[in-house]
């Protein structure tokens, strides 16, 4: 494995989302990351067809929870430094930022992931109490 240890802080890509986390445990080709903040919001639909519509089951893919623990691919794991923001705020940022892309695109796809972004949106207003 990399210079990466147990403790350290890291950042993260997992399903399309980025985030920043600590590093709590190692196994075979991964590390398990407990969730700080999140650095980009993961995109809505289908991992295998990106930006299609018509495909089986297009998912509504929420960020990782705060201090959930994911096994992140090594490959997809990165030292960080520097101060930790706050997870609630780094949630709505990340979600504002990628509402904004989608809406300055009148794709099919961009259309059905706001849809689906409204359902992720009211989950996190009861959830966490956030406004967007």
């Amino acid at each position: 494995m990399k210079n990466i240890h147990i403790g350290d802080y890291v950042t993260a890509f997992y399903k399309t989302g980025k985030y920043i986390g600590e590093v709590t445990g190692e196994r075979p080709g991964a590390y398990v990351v407990k969730i700080h903040a999140v650095l980009k919001h993961p995109r809505q639909g289908d991992l295998h067809n990106p930006n299609l519509v018509d495909v089986p089951l297009f998912h509504e893919r929420k960020a990782l929870a705060y201090r959930e623990q994911a096994n992140m691919p090594e490959k997809m794991v990165k030292p960080y430094e520097g101060e930790i923001p706050e997870y609630n705020n780094t949630l709505v940022t990340s979600f504002q930022e990628l509402r904004n892309e989608l809406q300055a695109d009148s794709s099919p796809y961009a259309l059905k992931s706001l849809d689906t972004l409204q359902s992720v949106q009211r989950e996190y207003e009861l959830m966490y109490g956030l406004t967007f």
